[in-house]
């Protein structure tokens, strides 16, 4: 593997369906699975088979219609567990087994009851079990963030012993911070030789319950991680996951800082988004990087006067870079002259300086009353003699 080239586990269908409101169908996974292979990621989390015969159906579905990513199905450290993700992805071209265990002692204290010993045993009896359906195991920790780093180690150590070929470090609860999380992995590849020795693939999975997620996803590739593991808007438990869009798009803009490689195709980030805000019930908030209603348009004066002499005064991407039509310059109470002039002009009217500053003074006054300016307010704001010239529409800002 190209140490450079990082991998994209998405576990839309796993952790974002778990988000409140964003339950799916096995025929609506199967959609956004579709998706998701177009888009370029490398391995898909369809579920987790022993949460519901729906779940373990639409893993099976999906692992019989998809063919270019990896299809992972999640399990506890539990034989029964194993054995149903195992019958679950028996049709993939490509299978992962993904294991979990706890590893703080909070959670092993109060929610599982068990030792450090015997969390140790489980790990290494769990993923020897799952190495005997498939060769892709992937382990994770979890509550890694919180867990005393050497006993973390340790189980680290005895996952990849038992055959684990990921081992993905969970901010399970976004409590960590992107300094703490790059020095985690940092510590974990130097204290385990084997890691490096071995080829095995560090994983960051991030929650975003303090908006670290995808600064800590970033922090922990900068430390050696080569899979990220994300959901399409951000989307899962409670304040969701690290954004698959802000990840990839964040390693392209800064391709001088990164300096990596994914399969990722770029210009369908925006129609995947539109997919999967189609299917669940609820598209990404309007100022959501990358996706969101907002994240090409202007409103401000000084930017769209900016944007109009050159966009990337205030844009560090196109917008079909990532699948989105055009920017916009949003018409209203903070946009000055020079937009007001642009659009005008779109809509076939010329317009002098004189006329211009006269017309101004009415949009602002009108934009102070109403919050969305259309056309035609703009059009009622134009004198008659300025009507009177007009000539044929030109096309959209690009």
């Amino acid at each position: 593997m190209n140490p450079n080239h990082v991998v994209f586990f998405d576990t839309t269908l796993r952790d974002g369906e778990q988000s409140p409101g964003c339950s799916m169908t096995t025929q609506e996974k199967l959609t956004m699975a579709h998706a998701l292979e177009d888009l370029g990621v490398d391995i898909i989390e369809a579920g987790f088979a022993m949460a519901s015969e729906g779940d373990f159906a639409a893993i099976a579905t999906i692992t019989q219609a998809i063919r270019k990513p990896r299809i992972a199905s999640l399990a506890r450290a539990k034989a029964e567990d194993i054995e149903m993700a195992a019958r679950s992805v028996q049709f993939a071209d490509r299978a992962r087994i993904h294991v979990f265990l706890a590893s703080s002692d909070l959670h092993l204290e109060y929610k599982l009851k068990i030792s450090r010993q015997e969390a140790l045993d489980r790990t290494a009896e769990s993923v020897r079990l799952a190495r005997s359906f498939v060769d892709d195991i992937e382990f994770s920790p979890e509550d890694a963030t919180r867990s005393d780093r050497d006993f973390l180690v340790e189980m680290v150590r005895v996952a990849i012993e038992a055959g684990a070929t990921t081992i993905n470090m969970p901010d399970t609860v976004g409590y960590t911070t992107p300094e703490e999380y790059g020095q985690m992995f940092r510590e974990v590849r130097e204290r385990i030789p084997a890691i490096d020795a071995q080829g095995i693939i560090l994983s960051t999975h991030c929650h975003d319950d303090l908006g670290l997620a995808v600064a800590n996803s970033l922090a922990a590739v900068s430390a050696g991680a080569r899979q990220v593991e994300c959901t399409i808007n951000g989307i899962g438990e409670r304040a969701g996951n690290a954004a698959l869009e802000e990840i990839a798009s964040a390693f392209y803009v800064r391709a001088d800082r990164y300096g990596v490689s994914t399969d990722i195709q770029l210009e369908k980030l925006y129609p995947t988004s539109e997919v999967l805000g189609q299917i669940i019930t609820f598209k990404p908030s309007p100022n959501k990087a990358i996706v969101g209603a907002n994240a090409f348009a202007h409103e401000s004066g000084i930017h769209q006067h900016g944007m109009l002499a050159n966009p990337l005064c205030y844009e560090i991407m196109t917008p079909a870079l990532v699948g989105v039509s055009k920017t916009h310059l949003v018409l209203g109470k903070h946009s000055g002259r020079a937009a007001l002039r642009h659009r005008i002009e779109q809509l076939g009217y010329t317009i002098s300086r004189e006329e211009l500053q006269q017309t101004y003074y009415r949009f602002v006054a009108l934009a102070d009353r109403k919050k969305n300016i259309y056309d035609q307010d703009l059009i009622g704001l134009l004198p008659e003699t300025i009507r009177e010239r007009r000539s044929e529409p030109v096309s959209e800002l690009d």
